[in-house]
């Protein structure tokens, strides 16, 4: 039975010096494991769980935000990764803000549509048919320009038909102007009429930003020619607002996937220096806060290879567990086997003394190895909580108070829960099982057969399931761990309780 020393000692006896140095050892070759698992294959996944830690970070506020982020679009290489997804964002997001910038520009506008028809007939070509009252997009500008100016640029509408229309014809009835050959006529108005592009008519058509949808990749293009080449204010300033007003852990998701190492441990040495933690992180309230306190006191001792691995066993250890067991990592997983099946018992004395040890340490090293521990109580929870019996065993020999909640759960071979019942649902479940009984009791019954009909197929759906790797467990309890404040089922028993032990001897070798 695993023993989980979720509480601090007050007295402790003999200590076994043999046991503890084994457990030693047992932590450092699960460390090489552990490592040898993120090296061979699963690199790619452990950075991305470190980007979602990172992003669940909270005690930063929106200026130091806005600064850490430009710091970050003026290194080397980001212009191109970083900061043309950035600018994707806010085209997708904040679109009309992009489109106040390109209003102004109309030379960027005229090298846009130039020689371009498509682009041309997608924002020029929306003129109202019969019944519509108004054109769309840029068919309207040009209709509006059109109009307020048709003494010098009405004879550059090009129209499909015999002849053209004149403008009191075509002011009473606007869908006649289906029949303008578009594409001409923007030809036209690029070559003669350059007060079209830098109009009123046509930047009132443009700051809603709609057009960044024709072709987003062009006026990302030209957006990082206005930010790096003519370090334009303007763009600069629609870019720093967007960095205020956008959350972190947005930005992070988005952004941090595209740096390389290098840049991201530079982007986190810088966030370290930003952010100052409060006195709840001390309390572990979050599941960022050990990265707080770590980035904070010592970002700039720590190699993001060590961050790496204390995340995956900090707040990653499902994650972990799932990636040591696939199939490319069998020679792995058959190491740690034979290191669980290997390992010994602490007492509360043997235990103690080994988290004394981890207390004379710098902080970065008690939480590797207090985080190392506690994973590989996750391991062997994992493998012994297979049974709503033998996760009650657990919590009776752990002395964890616990509820049953009352349902059946049906949970995968991997772990991993399917569905989840509340409480409510069984109330209404039961409430209407009661008023189809009470209407049951009016109807004749022809066949007394069917209920074991019935029953014949549970039995062998259950029998189904069961060969298919899926058992229908009963297991789910509230647990005095938390203050029965929530329901844990067969699944995550093992990540909750491991949790659980980290922060408990965490608090207590750092934060007393």
């Amino acid at each position: 039975m695993v023993q989980l020393f979720l509480q601090v000692p007050a007295e402790v006896g003999s200590v076994n010096t043999i046991a503890v140095k084994a457990r030693r050892s047992l932590l450092s070759n699960a460390e090489s494991i552990i490592k040898s698992v993120i090296k061979s294959g699963g690199r790619y996944e452990a950075r991305l769980w470190l980007h979602s830690t990172v992003s669940s970070v909270h005690s930063l506020n929106r200026h130091d935000q806005r600064d850490l982020f430009l710091d970050l679009l003026e290194m080397k290489n980001s212009r191109q990764d970083v900061s043309a997804r950035l600018l994707r964002m806010i085209f997708e997001k904040k679109p009309e803000r992009a489109g106040y910038i390109l209003a102004k520009k109309c030379h960027m506008l005229e090298e846009f549509f130039r020689g371009n028809p498509g682009r041309t007939m997608q924002w020029f070509g929306h003129f109202a048919v019969t019944g519509e009252s108004t054109h769309k997009k840029g068919a309207r500008a040009l209709s509006q320009f059109a109009f307020v100016n048709r003494d010098i640029c009405w004879e550059e509408l090009e129209w499909k038909g015999k002849h053209g229309q004149s403008p009191a014809v075509v002011a009473t009835k606007p869908h006649y102007f289906r029949d303008l050959d578009v594409l001409h006529t923007v030809e036209n108005f690029l070559e003669y009429v350059p007060d079209f592009w830098s109009s009123d008519e046509l930047a009132d058509s443009i700051k809603d930003g709609e057009i960044l949808q024709i072709d987003t990749e062009y006026f990302v293009d030209q957006f990082l020619y206005l930010m790096y080449e003519e370090n334009s204010k303007d763009a600069w300033q629609v870019v720093e607002d967007f960095l205020m007003d956008e959350q972190f852990s947005t930005l992070s998701q988005h952004l941090l996937i595209h740096l390389d190492e290098q840049r991201l441990l530079d982007f986190l040495k810088a966030l370290g220096k930003l952010i100052s933690p409060t006195s709840q992180c001390k309390e572990l309230a979050s599941p960022c806060c050990w990265l707080e306190v770590l980035l904070s006191a010592h970002g700039d001792h720590i190699s993001l290879d060590d961050l790496i691995l204390l995340n995956c066993v900090i707040a990653n250890g499902r994650q972990l567990w799932r990636l040591l067991n696939d199939e490319e990592q069998e020679e792995e997983r058959g190491r740690m086997d034979e290191l669980l099946k290997g390992a010994n018992h602490l007492t509360d004395a043997d235990h103690f003394s080994l988290m004394t040890e981890f207390l004379n340490k710098e902080f970065p090293d008690t939480l590797k190895w207090i985080g190392i521990q506690s994973w590989v109580i996750f391991c062997d929870l994992s493998k012994d909580c297979k049974s709503a019996d033998t996760c009650e065993s657990l919590f009776f020999h752990n002395k964890i108070e616990f509820r049953k909640t009352g349902y059946y759960s049906l949970v995968q071979n991997d772990g991993y829960s399917i569905s989840h019942k509340s409480d409510t649902d069984d109330e209404d479940l039961t409430r209407s099982s009661r008023k189809r009984r009470k209407r049951n009791r009016k109807k004749r019954r022809p066949r007394y057969e069917s209920d074991e009909d019935n029953l014949d197929q549970l039995l062998e759906l259950a029998s189904s399931n069961s060969k298919n790797g899926v058992e229908l467990q009963r297991g789910s309890w509230h647990l005095s761990t938390d203050g029965f404040s929530a329901s844990w089922d067969i699944a995550d028993i093992p990540d909750h309780l491991s949790t659980c032990y980290f922060k408990i001897w965490i608090k207590w070798a750092c934060f007393r």
